[in-house]
């Protein structure tokens, strides 16, 4: 297959190429990880993003538009937590979540009567949150994280003209410690394990988690209208919360 065809199959995968919006939702894990000491599941994690796709002509790709919003729960209960060592918890809320897709040979494996496309993303840039300016919240002025997804769907849907497909996923994350949990310099960090689904629509999310969005960010029950940027992350919302 060529890019430009992989693409297409992973975007149909991923989103809809007819704009409709998708929703994927995701639960799972968040374990700690330190030199010398035993591994720890210390949150919960479940979230969900809303998107939507265009075309980018001038790639000859598309655009991903996209919001995503994820809570941190108690490990035990899955209760969304409000505080975590007497430490307020900051909760993601990305604003945008953008991403552009351009033509490349996105890797596909034959599964059976499954197909799966995988993403390797290794991120290194410079902190938006600088040791001088947050000696308590940022271990380094590189950020250094590493994202790993895997999208399924069924070959059979693949086969046909539909622009959308069902799917499931997977996402590891290994990220250095979140800046609300002031670990400073601290050696280690955190392993994200969660799996999802894309739904049939934002009504699928689980009830207690539109009620939250609802009482909070109601605009993260949709996809954004324009393209803007940059894109939000943790350490940026955190810095906007806490300027110096």
């Amino acid at each position: 297959m060529t890019p430009a065809e992989l693409l297409h199959d992973f975007a149909r995968t991923r989103a809809s190429l007819d704009g409709a919006e998708v929703t994927f939702r995701w639960t799972g894990d968040v374990h700690s990880w330190a030199p010398d000491e035993p591994y720890d599941r210390i949150f919960g994690f479940e979230g969900l993003n809303v998107s939507r796709l265009e075309a980018d002509e001038e790639s000859g790709g598309y655009r991903l538009l996209s919001r995503e919003a994820a809570f941190y729960l108690d490990p035990t209960t899955r209760a969304i937590l409000e505080t975590w060592q007497d430490k307020p918890v900051v909760h993601v809320w990305n604003d945008p979540a953008n991403l552009t897709l351009r033509p490349f040979p996105v890797p596909r494996t034959e599964l059976g009567d499954q197909v799966c496309f995988s993403l390797e993303i290794p991120l290194a840039y410079p902190s938006p949150l600088p040791v001088a300016d947050y000696p308590l919240n940022s271990a380094s002025d590189t950020y250094r994280a590493l994202e790993l997804f895997q999208f399924f769907a069924p070959a059979a849907a693949l086969a046909g003209g539909a622009p959308s497909v069902p799917a499931t996923m997977s996402w590891t994350r290994m990220s250095p410690w979140l800046p609300w949990m002031e670990q400073g310099q601290r050696p280690g960090g955190l392993a994200f394990h969660c799996r999802g689904a894309k739904l049939g629509s934002y009504d699928e999310v689980p009830e207690r988690t539109r009620d939250h969005i609802a009482a909070r960010h109601p605009e993260f029950a949709s996809a954004p209208q324009q393209w803007t940027e940059p894109n939000e992350s943790s350490w940026t919302y955190f810095r906007r919360l806490n300027p110096r």
